[in-house]
Parts: structure tokens; sequence; C-alpha cells
């Protein structure tokens, strides 16, 4: 049976009474508080749902992650990092990442990032908990992701791409210093062929669970505004 959350309380169902059809969805209700978000992250689940439904929360059974010195870079893609023709930052632009982010796809009607989604990131970018990755050609933002930074590991949300391999040469240039800055595991959350050809895989939602217990609460030496 699906758990209905109440605003008055953060508390989550544990992870194993998630549902196997739909797979994975944990919850309904509750709202997008910057409180309720870090502890679903925490927890474990994540918000997902179209524009006119209840909030939902999901944590599915297998989970697609990975591990930052699994990223696997392609001949064409290193190619077109070493001839630098994009530059990437980081915390720059954050608001204008998660809208075109939220704009909208030729393959998909409608989005989740809804106003009250962008909303919530942008109250947890302010926090220093969400961060963007922005990839620029000359002074146009063409490509970006964004995410959040909890302890030692990384939840991913959604990217987008205006121009050829920007999203994936802001993807690898954010993989490369997670690494380096002690990262263990990134969260893909659900698999795509896209974060296959980086390396992702599926690990049992046990798995993940475990990564939680142990890497939430480590330092990592994270330098955003480098």
């Amino acid at each position: 049976m699906l758990t209905w959350l109440q605003r008055d309380s953060l508390s989550f169902p544990p992870l194993a009474k998630a549902l196997h059809e739909p797979n994975g969805l944990l919850a309904a209700g509750g709202d997008l508080s910057a409180e309720r978000l870090i502890q679903a992250y925490r927890h474990g689940c994540f918000p997902w749902y179209q524009d006119g439904q209840p909030i939902l929360w999901w944590s599915p059974d297998p989970r697609t992650v990975l591990f930052p010195h699994e990223l696997h870079v392609s001949r064409s893609l290193n190619k077109v990092l070493r001839q630098a023709r994009y530059r990437v930052t980081f915390d720059q632009a954050f608001a204008e990442v998660i809208q075109a982010c939220a704009a909208p796809r030729d393959y998909a009607a409608g989005t989740w990032i809804t106003p009250p989604m962008q909303h919530a990131y942008l109250e947890l970018h302010r926090r220093g908990i969400a961060h963007s990755v922005e990839v620029w050609r000359d002074d146009k933002l063409v490509g970006g992701l964004y995410g959040l930074a909890i302890g030692q590991l990384f939840f991913g949300e959604s990217m987008f791409s205006r121009a050829d391999n920007a999203s994936k040469v802001g993807f690898a240039t954010l993989v490369e210093h997670l690494a380096a800055w002690g990262f263990a595991l990134i969260d893909c959350q659900m698999p795509t062929q896209h974060l296959h050809s980086f390396g992702a895989r599926a690990i049992p939602r046990s798995d993940f669970a475990a990564y939680l217990e142990r890497h939430l609460d480590l330092p990592n030496y994270a330098d955003w505004l480098a």
C-alpha cells in the first residue's frame, strides 16, 4: 500500500516498502520544502511527478549509479575535450540551467521540472546543497546539468544540451572534479543509454542504501567556485 506523507512529518517509509510496479514508487504527498528534500535524498528517494499529479517519491531497485573512477570517455568525446570547444563553469548560472532543463523536449510531452520544483531546488542552491554545471560556447549557455552534493555523494537531477556534445562535456568535467574531490558515487537514479555510455551501472537498492550510510556524513573537498 502506498504511503501518503503528512506535511507535519518529514519521515519516509522504509525503502523496502517501495512498490515493484511501478518500480520504486515509495510515497506520495508531503511538500517540496528544503528540509523534506534533504531528508528524502538522505533516505534514498527523490521526487518525480508530472504537473497535475501529487508529489511522488521514488526509490527504484536496482539503482543506476556511476562510480567516478569508472568514468568512460569515448575517443570522440576525448577529442572534443582536447579541442576545448567549450568552457565549463560551476554554480555560475543555476537558475538558467534548471530553466533550460525544464524546457520542452522533442521526445517528451511536458516536464517534471515544474515551477514549484524549480523554486525548491533554487532554495537548495541558495543553501549550498544544489549545484549547477554550465557549458558555454563563447558567452552563450549551450549545455549543463544540476544536482545535489551531500557528503561524498552527488545526486544528479537533469541535464540539457543545445550544441553537439555540450552536456557530455559538462558531465565528464563534473565527474573528473568529483573524483578529485573525494566523492564516492554519483546517483543517476534511472537508467539511460546516455549514462551507460559513461560507465553508469545498476546496483541493488540495498547496496545504494549502504553507500548512503557510509558516505553521507563524510567530508569532501569540493570547491564549486574554483
